[in-house]
């Protein structure tokens, strides 16, 4: 018995457009909810949301049954919480302020096993290899990891070619607010001036056989990252959906 088939690996390999949502409570019921909703992929937020290592464990549980691809985003680049994300049965992990090609090595190397990587080989008894039963889990989960690399800020897009033409990436996130305001645009990433590098980058992630990947929370914004040929394009933030549309609700019937 293998790797189960990352089937969003497979999609963006194949070129096809995946759209996404982020899961920001740190709950595995509302994560649960999110994985009925369509998506083809959800976030699972280790950076911004209040997670551990147990609550983002549940939520990948709670998708278990969905057809969403659960992404987890780890809250920085290191080889062991990569390593932890990945025995509790994530098979596509994020990483967030990646800047340099060195960076990005290593962190392909986290997500292997030896000889090609760092990897701990402890899974024989954690949730990725169903607690034991997927016994060929070992020399056949390197192929089904999905890794997305975040480019944010200045020195990520100066560094962007050389980190795109590593071997065993997937896909390159686009940070649009983390980059706007290293820019010196804080909270303003529609600024002409961003939308120019966001338009540029993608262009050449995809140029170099990666996915280009990126969050809107607006519909125009969505829209203009659509048109600029994102293909993992997470539209919206949980938290973002009920509080606009319980303060909508509130204010049509006030």
């Amino acid at each position: 018995m293998a790797a189960p088939v990352n089937h969003f690996k497979q999609a963006l390999k194949d070129g096809q457009r995946q759209i996404g949502c982020w899961c920001t409570f740190g709950e595995a019921i509302t994560t649960e909810l999110m994985g009925t909703a369509g998506f083809d992929w959800l976030v699972v937020d280790g950076e911004h949301a209040p997670n551990d290592i147990r609550s983002i464990r549940d939520q990948l549980v709670a998708l278990a049954t969905s057809s969403a691809e659960p992404v987890v985003r780890v809250p920085i680049g290191e080889a062991w919480l990569i390593k932890q994300v990945l025995d509790a049965g994530a098979q596509t992990v994020l990483v967030p302020m990646v800047e340099t090609a060195d960076q990005a090595a290593e962190l392909v190397r986290a997500c292997h096993y030896p000889p090609h990587g760092t990897r701990g080989v402890g899974a024989t008894g954690a949730r990725a290899t169903q607690f034991g039963a997927v016994q060929n889990y070992i020399p056949t989960a390197d192929a089904q990891i999905c890794i997305l690399l975040q480019v944010e800020n200045r020195k990520g897009i100066e560094n962007l070619d050389e980190i795109l033409a590593l071997e065993g990436i997937d896909g390159i996130f686009i940070g649009p607010s983390d980059l706007s305001t290293d820019m010196g645009h804080q909270g303003n990433s529609a600024h002409p001036e961003v939308r120019a590098v966001i338009a540029d980058a993608i262009s050449r992630i995809k140029a170099a056989g990666k996915a280009p990947g990126i969050l809107g929370v607006t519909d125009e914004a969505t829209q203009a990252y659509a048109d600029m040929g994102a293909q993992f394009l997470a539209v919206g933030i949980d938290v973002l959906l009920l509080a606009q549309g319980a303060r909508a609700l509130a204010a049509k019937w006030r």
